[in-house]
């Protein structure tokens, strides 16, 4: 009898908490329109990506949704289509954060045939890749969640400036308060000694960092740059784990975390929304303004990363983008 009274109690918390969760979690209010306007969101096949897309797309946004996987992504756009009702513009755009000739390849693109940018949200990500090296000879968990946004965030600056005012939201997360970082760590070299979990922390505290870094050099250009933490969320993001470990952490999410509707609601907030017009270089949580670890406003660190950075994805003379308003 204790022990049935002890798992109603036990329920009972979770409940509550649940029900608290959901009750104090933050969602994104706006209104506004995009028509006219154009969005990228890369990593937009599935969980926070795609229905930040969704969203985007059923405000009158033309959407490009930057995929890796092309059947994937064709069935995403078929969902966004779907769901964003009739008029909606939506596009393909072929993205391998794992291939810098891909990143390149899709930025000469949308420079190619986009006559404007104005919402840039790099979502992509993953975690459990390990420590191999990329075919460009940097570490692979490093290159598709910092290197591969870095460079294609810079090909497209310009893009970003002559469409001001625009935004470039970086998806982060709360990981980054675990990272300690030096540049030299970004080198395969040195990365291939750092367990997986801690290179996720320290790609995440990149994301950070080079948001704020971004946000000074276009101070005065119209175009603001924030970063994010979208809260644990329930998605595909750990498919790449051992199956038993997936479905251990994935309870635990089922149990206690968001749903990606939920999850994407900062990233829309910031994308959005008429409370964050000309605010830039912040940090969100549950759309409002939250905590930073010293190390992610640290503005010597953030000049050496990404000056390593640059040097890395071998950032060329032509490719550099004017930062002046």
């Amino acid at each position: 009898m204790d022990v049935w009274v002890c798992l109603l109690e036990l329920l009972a918390v979770v409940v509550a908490f649940k029900i608290w969760y959901k009750w104090s979690m933050g969602r994104c209010t706006s209104k506004r329109r995009l028509n006219g306007l154009t969005a990228i969101v890369t990593g937009a096949n599935t969980g926070i990506g795609l229905e930040t897309a969704k969203d985007l797309a059923r405000r009158g946004a033309r959407v490009l949704l930057a995929c890796r996987d092309p059947q994937r992504g064709q069935k995403a756009l078929e969902e966004v289509l779907s769901e964003a009702g009739d008029g909606a513009t939506v596009a393909l755009l072929a993205l391998d954060l794992a291939s810098l000739e891909s990143v390149r390849a899709c930025a000469k693109h949308v420079l190619a045939t986009e006559p404007r940018l104005d919402i840039l949200v790099n979502n992509a990500g993953a975690g459990g890749l390990g420590n191999g090296l990329s075919r460009d000879g940097l570490h692979l968990g490093l290159q598709v969640n910092h290197f591969g946004p870095f460079l294609f965030t810079l090909l497209l600056v310009d893009l970003l400036k002559k469409s001001a005012p625009s935004r470039i939201i970086f998806v982060s997360s709360l990981m980054h308060h675990f990272a300690s970082l030096k540049p030299h760590q970004l080198e395969h070299e040195h990365a291939k000694k750092i367990d997986d979990t801690h290179i996720y922390s320290m790609t995440k505290l990149t994301n950070v960092i080079v948001a704020n870094e971004l946000a000074r050099k276009l101070r005065g250009t119209g175009v603001a740059v924030n970063s994010l933490h979208p809260g644990l969320v329930r998605t595909e993001f750990f498919r790449r784990l051992p199956p038993w470990l997936a479905f251990a952490i994935n309870t635990v999410v089922g149990l206690f975390c968001k749903d990606p509707v939920e999850g994407a609601q900062t990233t829309i907030h910031l994308a959005v929304s008429e409370d964050v017009e000309g605010v830039t270089g912040r940090y969100f949580s549950d759309c409002k303004e939250a905590w930073l670890r010293k190390q992610a406003v640290d503005k010597a660190l953030a000049a050496a990363v990404w000056q390593k950075s640059e040097e890395l994805v071998r950032l060329r003379e032509d490719e550099r983008p004017s930062f002046d308003s």
